[in-house]
């Protein structure tokens, strides 16, 4: 018998070594996080490797399991723990090392296995882990499996049997890297900044880009957990500045960020100017769906506008459907619909055949947007974000606000707008167009401006976004309309960056 895990366990006592300690809210919508000994401690991890290998059985997959880690000081203890319920479950495990998200999700068609346990914390600060799972390639959990492996995991409803057994793939990232690069190379010369944030991608991302024909300026390549200069996440202001100043001082044709697991890039064009990630889905939906007519694209409702508006899109015949914030939610809408692609205002992006196999990867799309330019012979990464119709939009902006508050907080922030709508009353003095509300609430006015506010999926934080086709200060009202709502709610806390 295995015991039941404590919500909360003191470290350096005997209870901490000697029982599983599993917070509850670590089970997000779509994958696991934790703060790695405070809410969980290594019996918790193997806990969950047995839980995971139970559920496997349950939906009915054969119990064969890829694992990897990414770089952090703990992750490799992490992954053995998980590893070892695993194995107590009656999963075969195929362990590929240290390597990026998206490379575990490859490993399960080149080694024609159908599930996954990724151990990472993502662009998370240290001391956070986590583990990304699927059971059906290339799908990752959604909140119906995470809500059962969270109730097989707090009951100890484990169903281990003896069988379990384990193969290390060495060089396993070798396999990867050929089948990424084994296209023809750029016609055009590029000089590209290659930023990985000392994260996991600092291994692989500036040889795979050499490989297709790039000149690499690289930054923070080094591997180093201590993520010295800033988190690796291409999304937060620290590091773009950073790409910005490298492309300058080297005169680069693109700076491309790549975050701690390596499935999101972000981008900065040739003059030092970030490119949020949806206006970068924008200008690749438009390189696509010129090769492939009536192309069909999936975007998540953090998501500018242009998807719909664009006249170049609407001229090549490209149809938008805007969908649920979150990898997991993405990655099914686009496998579902048989999107050409998916893109998340996070810079996760989903490429179905002939570009990918529809997860996400953020050398993917590094490789997608350099051949975009390769198209593109006489145009600049600027010209082609300039060649877009001017939007005003603000990165993700995340106030703090408690995993055990934040769902009823957008709850009732939805019923604030419905009611408002209902009434007629203005947003930001105007009328309210339209109310997405498939993922917190997108409210759209009369002009075109909108504003989001949702949950976050894996952090104890709501998530806020708006964007205006008519000025600055139509964003800035935006904000102020949205942000006035937040604030009468006391558990909404400080902003991680505001516009």
């Amino acid at each position: 018998m295995f015991p039941k895990p404590k919500p909360v366990l003191v470290p350096n006592t005997y209870a901490f070594e000697s029982e599983p300690m599993v917070k509850a809210t670590g089970f997000r919508e779509y994958d696991a996080r934790w703060l790695f000994g405070k809410e969980i401690n290594l019996m918790g991890i193997q806990a969950l490797g047995m839980g995971l290998g139970a559920l496997i059985a349950e939906l009915g997959a054969k119990q064969e399991v890829v694992t990897g880690h990414d770089f952090r000081g703990y992750s490799a203890s992490i992954k053995y723990a998980l590893i070892s319920g695993l194995l107590a479950s009656g999963c075969k495990v195929h362990d590929i090392g240290l390597c990026m998200t998206p490379m575990a999700y490859f490993a399960q068609f080149e080694l024609d296995v159908p599930c996954v346990a990724m151990v990472t914390a993502s662009h998370n600060d240290n001391g956070w882990t986590g583990v990304k799972m699927g059971a059906n390639r290339p799908l990752t959990f959604g909140p119906d499996e995470m809500s059962r492996l969270k109730e097989i995991v707090l009951n100890a409803d484990f169903k281990n049997k003896v069988g379990g057994s384990y193969e290390f793939h060495e060089n396993f990232p070798a396999r990867y890297i050929t089948d990424l690069t084994k296209r023809p190379k750029l016609k055009r010369k590029l000089k590209v900044v290659v930023a990985c944030g000392n994260g996991t991608a600092g291994a692989f991302a500036p040889g795979v880009m050499e490989a297709i024909g790039c000149e690499v300026v690289p930054l923070d390549t080094e591997l180093d957990y201590t993520f010295p200069k800033y988190n690796p996440n291409p999304e937060d202001m620290e590091m773009l500045h950073a790409i910005r100043d490298a492309v300058l001082a080297h005169k680069a044709d693109v700076g491309l960020g790549f975050d701690g697991d390596g499935d999101r890039c972000g981008v900065v064009d040739n003059t030092g100017e970030e490119i949020f990630a949806d206006k970068v889905g924008v200008m690749l939906a438009r390189d696509m769906s010129a090769i492939h007519k009536n192309a069909l694209f999936v975007v998540d409702v953090k998501s500018t506008g242009l998807f719909v508006t664009d006249p170049v899109l609407q001229k090549q015949g490209a149809k938008t459907t805007y969908w649920k914030t979150g990898h997991s939610y993405m990655k099914r809408r686009t496998n579902e619909l048989g999107a050409l692609a998916g893109f998340e205002k996070s810079g996760h992006f989903f490429f179905n055949k002939p570009f990918g196999r529809g997860y996400d990867d953020g050398l993917i799309s590094a490789i997608a947007i350099c051949e975009m330019l390769d198209r593109a012979p006489g145009k600049s990464m600027a010209d082609l974000k300039n060649a877009l119709p001017k939007t005003w939009s603000s990165p993700t902006m995340s106030p703090h606000c408690s995993d055990e508050a934040k769902y009823g907080i957008v709850d009732s922030v939805v019923k604030h707008f419905e009611a408002m709508q209902k009434k007629g009353e203005k947003v930001a003095g105007q009328p309210i167009r339209d109310l997405v509300t498939v993922n917190g609430v997108r409210v759209t006015v009369e002009d075109g401006s909108w504003g989001l506010v949702r949950a976050s999926s894996n952090k104890p934080e709501l998530v806020v976004v708006v964007e205006s086709p008519v000025s600055e200060q139509r964003m800035r009202d935006m904000f102020e309309a949205m942000d006035s709502v937040l604030r009468t709610h006391p558990e909404v806390g400080e902003y991680n960056q505001k516009i």
